[in-house]
């Protein structure tokens, strides 16, 4: 990667840069090596950050490994007794360093490593000069300063590392708080067509079945009467029959939508409603070969429900999962119940994944709307019906968009969290 590439300079880095450039041209001017080390202090710091993401655990203790021997060339360098040399609040960058990256006790720890190194300079010095007390107290106000500098830093450091922690705290709450809300205010949307729509079909049914039955008993009447004489009106009056059944039919689907739920709650263990509703679609299929494959929690609570309408929920979804993987030669349904928490809700959550084409995405969001279906006959109202039984029971369904195939994701809170319904009665016209 280009350094370029790796940090772009901004006037911070070029006042930083004209300081050292300062010290480069103030004396010592003869000694190159001086102007050496700051180049490569200069370096060091303007790459820190890079170098300190190659080398996530490492790198902070490699950079005040550098800085301080860095430092202590640069002293070794700038004068004939290092040990007094201007330059000596060169240490204070190591210091400040670790301040920045490490806990209380990392940086007196490196603060300590500064000071060791910052003294070591003495003892080239105590060759050919004799330390003062003047001297011996001078050298400790420095080193005393390194310290206080590293605790104010370290304090600072600290306090905002906790209010960056604290304010990501808070936007995730926040982003959580907001993925409720959409969830819920979609619900609420979702429940207000369905009950519009639910009075709209109730009503419609029932002006239909009248009518439907005239129809149908008259063109029995006609079967009866035109049998033998006329056989082509019989076959016609057959027909009439039984698209009038097909009609009754899809009324009687209409008013199962429209219809209020009467809850028979008991507890029931979901995995046995789960298994009886694969073994009904199974025992019935007659399509390509289909792999169940189930992965259940072991101890899973019992959950409050009502029994035949929760198999008529798993029925509904794992038939379509088999209609689907039809299309495509057969496939695998992957089944998995687990304990789960949904809104601070303990309950028992179902997934039921397939291997077919899947739901496209612009349809994820509508796919529970009454009236919507991506097959070629089906008037859309099985997923809507199943959508509020399981509300009705206080739990969700949503389709999960991270698999290939489609993947529902049911889940129903035990008795004791279990929650009125949200969606409003459907009342019949």
């Amino acid at each position: 990667m280009a350094l370029s590439e790796r940090k772009k300079l901004n006037w911070m880095d070029l006042l930083w840069l004209v300081f050292l450039l300062g010290l480069a041209v103030l004396p010592p001017l003869r000694e190159t090596h001086k102007q050496l080390i700051l180049l490569a202090i200069g370096i060091v710091q303007l790459n820190e950050g890079w170098l300190i993401q190659q080398i996530p655990r490492w790198g902070p203790s490699y950079m005040v490994l550098l800085k301080i021997f860095l430092a202590t060339l640069l002293l070794g360098h700038t004068g004939d007794l290092s040990i007094n040399s201007s330059y000596y609040p060169i240490f204070y960058l190591p210091v400040v360093t670790a301040a920045v990256y490490f806990g209380p006790v990392g940086t007196l720890f490196w603060t300590l490593l500064a000071s060791v190194a910052y003294c070591s300079n003495l003892f080239p010095a105590l060759q050919t000069h004799y330390l003062e007390q003047t001297d011996i107290a001078e050298l400790v106000i420095r080193n005393l300063f390194f310290f206080m500098a590293a605790i104010i830093v370290n304090r600072f450091a600290t306090e905002n590392r906790r209010q960056v922690l604290r304010y990501q705290t808070l936007a995730e709450q926040l982003a959580e708080t907001n993925r409720r809300l959409e969830q819920v205010q979609a619900q609420a949307r979702r429940s207000e067509r369905l009950a519009a729509l639910g009075q709209l079909s109730a009503g419609l049914a029932h002006e239909l079945r009248n009518p439907l039955g005239i129809i149908k008993g008259s063109a029995e009447m006609l079967n009866q009467q035109l049998r033998d004489s006329t056989p082509l009106a019989a076959e016609l009056a057959g027909y009439i029959s039984g698209e009038v059944n097909r009609l009754s039919a899809l009324v009687t689907r209409f008013l199962d939508f429209a219809r209020p739920l009467q809850l028979q709650l008991e507890p029931h263990s979901v995995a046995d409603v789960v298994d009886r509703s694969i073994q009904e679609v199974a025992a019935h299929w007659e399509g390509p070969a289909v792999n169940v494959q189930r992965q259940y929690e072991d101890d899973l609570p019992e959950v409050s429900l009502d029994e035949e309408l929760c198999e008529r929920v798993f029925l509904n979804l794992v038939q379509n999962a088999y209609e689907a993987m039809s299309d495509v030669g057969g496939g695998t349904l992957s089944v998995s119940i687990a304990r789960a928490e949904h809104g601070g809700r303990p309950g028992v959550e179902v997934r039921m994944a397939d291997s077919g084409p899947g739901v496209p995405a612009a349809l994820g969001e509508q796919i529970f709307n009454p009236f919507m279906t991506t097959k070629k006959s089906g008037v859309g109202l099985g997923l809507a019906i199943v959508s509020k039984i399981i509300d009705e029971h206080g739990g969700s369904i949503a389709l999960a968009g991270e698999t290939k195939g489609a993947c529902f994701v049911i889940f129903f809170p035990t008795a004791a969290n279990a929650l009125a319904p949200t969606s409003p009665a459907v009342m019949t016209a």
